[in-house]
């Protein structure tokens, strides 16, 4: 058993694809119209045929009251791994990515937390070497 696809629930497809593509630089992988949404996937460029992650519509009446709670307590949805923290987090705050948490040394990793603009708090990790 393995991991292919996980999502991360997004307030509008449109600027999440913006985002995860030209921000973030992930790539799409699959975009494909589905009613009124679209089945939209992105994958990192370093690993095409690796996990997919699913740009849901955050529609579900549930989702709401979920990630506002996580967005205060400052709990991440999810998170990727980067080669180093700190470069990723001074080439993304030069874009406008607004970060939660600085980079934080936590015992064997250094952690940065920013925010989406889709309504999810992200996570990226760089593992002590």
């Amino acid at each position: 058993m393995r991991i292919t696809l996980t999502s991360v629930p997004v307030d509008d497809q449109t600027r999440a694809e913006q985002f995860y593509t030209e921000v973030l630089g992930f790539a799409v992988r699959h975009d494909v119209p589905v009613g009124e949404h679209r089945w939209l996937t992105v994958v990192s460029p370093d690993d095409p045929d690796g996990t997919e992650l699913l740009l849901e519509p955050a529609a579900h009446p549930a989702l709401g009251p979920f990630r506002d709670a996580l967005v205060a307590d400052g709990i991440p949805y999810t998170q990727f791994t980067v080669d180093d923290v700190a470069a990723e987090h001074e080439r993304l705050a030069a874009l406008g990515v607004r970060f939660t948490q600085e980079p934080t040394e936590m015992g064997p990793v250094t952690t940065a937390v920013f925010d989406d603009t889709c309504g999810n708090l992200i996570q990226i990790v760089t593992p002590a070497q």
